[in-house]
């Protein structure tokens, strides 16, 4: 008898453990990996021009990693700051009659809390932009604080030689300075997101 009940106790364990197995939930799939994006637009107030020029800046980003290879080591996957999307610089000059456009592809953007820098390559100006790299960083303020943008050429980015002689060195991939100047009017989203990982081979 005794045998016969820890069989039938053995068996009910076995059946209660069963339906506890089929009753837990599946495990759940793997969260896709955030995305790095900046979207947004917004006129900048910038002290070494006149105040009746207007500057605004539009950017549509976001990260696409390891999407654009390179010729060199480590680099055939590309880089973890690859990324896609356009910029948009736009200077109405109403005291030279002129408004300086370029329309710009993003090649690498990077984030760092509500700050994000990024490069891209002109491929339409009326300015003689065509082919050059353009740096801009942008912060996404926060508690009432305005947005910032910064950009790569007018006080930054120059190559001083020895002589005090002067010259526009190239931008390179993500490279950007600080946002040093405060947006007026529109905004920005920064939506950061940490580098990711490298492929596995």
């Amino acid at each position: 008898m005794k045998s016969r009940t820890r069989a039938l106790a053995v068996a009910g364990s076995a059946a209660l453990l069963g339906t506890l197995v089929a009753a837990a939930p599946a495990p759940a799939a793997p969260a896709a990996p955030k995305v790095a994006s900046v979207h947004g637009g917004g006129t900048v107030r910038y002290p070494y021009v006149p105040a009746s020029h207007d500057i605004r800046f539009t950017v549509d980003a976001e990260s696409v990693p390891w999407s654009r290879p390179l010729k060199g080591e480590n680099l055939e996957r590309g880089l973890p700051t690859d990324a896609r999307g356009r910029v948009t610089v736009y200077h109405a000059m109403p005291d030279q009659n002129f408004t300086g456009v370029a329309e710009a592809e993003v090649d690498c953007m990077v984030t760092g809390g509500r700050t994000a820098t990024i490069t891209a390559v002109v491929k339409s100006s009326n300015v003689g932009w065509e082919g050059k790299r353009i740096g801009l960083s942008v912060q996404d303020g926060e508690r009432g604080a305005p947005d910032r943008v910064g950009f790569s050429w007018g006080i930054v980015n120059v190559d001083a030689k020895p002589d005090g002689s002067v010259a526009e060195p190239t931008v390179g991939t993500c490279m950007a300075p600080a946002p040093f100047t405060e947006v007026t009017r529109g905004g920005f989203k920064v939506t950061p997101a940490p580098l990711s990982p490298r492929p596995q081979p």
